[in-house]
C-alpha cells in the first residue's frame, strides 16, 4: 500500500500507455469485426442494407503485419476522396492495430508538417486511434461483421496492344 501512497501517479496511465491500450483495443475490435488476419489480400465489402457499404482493402499481408484501408463506399464531394477513410496497420504478433493516417492520400508529415513536436504527434495519434475505436464500435452496432463481408472481384484490366 505504501507504493501507492508514494507514487499516486502510478495508478493513472500516461498518454503513451493509454495510446498503447487503444492500439490493443483497436486490434481486438478489428479482429472480431472483420478478421482481416484470415483474409487474402484484396477488396472486401460489407453491406447491411443501411445504405452505407463499408470497404475493407487488405493491401499487403506479411507474416506478422497487415496493411489495410477501411472506408465507406462513397466519395467526399469536396475532396473527391473516400471519407471517412483510415489507413491501418495490424501487428498480429503484438496484437495491436494503429490508424496510420485518416486523411486520404496524405501521410502524417503532410498533415503535421516536417518536424512536429513529439507531443503534437502523440496527440494526433490519440485522436486518430480514438476515432478508429469509435468507428469500429459503430460498425459493429450497425451489424457489420465477417459474416456480412464479401470479396469484390476486380474487373480485368484492358490489355495493352502489343508493340512489335
Amino acid at each position: 500500500m505504501t507504493a501507492v501512497i508514494e507514487r499516486p501517479t502510478a495508478l493513472i496511465p500516461g498518454r503513451f500507455e493509454f495510446l498503447m491500450g487503444l492500439y490493443a483495443e483497436n486490434y481486438h475490435r478489428l479482429a472480431r469485426l472483420f478478421a482481416p488476419q484470415r483474409l487474402a489480400p484484396g477488396r472486401y465489402v460489407s453491406d447491411v442494407d443501411d445504405g452505407l457499404k463499408v470497404l475493407l482493402d487488405v493491401q499487403e499481408k506479411h507474416p506478422y503485419t497487415l496493411e489495410l484501408e477501411l472506408t465507406y463506399d462513397f466519395l467526399d464531394e469536396t475532396t473527391g476522396q473516400p471519407s471517412p477513410s483510415a489507413q491501418l496497420r495490424m501487428y498480429t504478433d503484438a496484437h495491436v492495430a494503429e490508424a496510420m493516417h485518416c486523411h486520404p492520400g496524405r501521410k502524417l508529415w503532410q498533415v503535421l508538417g516536417p518536424f512536429p513536436a513529439a507531443h503534437t504527434v502523440l496527440q494526433h495519434r490519440l485522436r486518430m486511434n480514438g476515432f478508429l475505436s469509435r468507428w469500429l464500435e459503430y460498425l459493429a452496432e450497425q451489424g457489420h461483421s465477417i459474416g456480412t463481408l464479401s470479396r469484390v472481384e476486380e474487373s480485368p484490366r484492358p490489355q495493352e496492344p502489343s508493340r512489335m
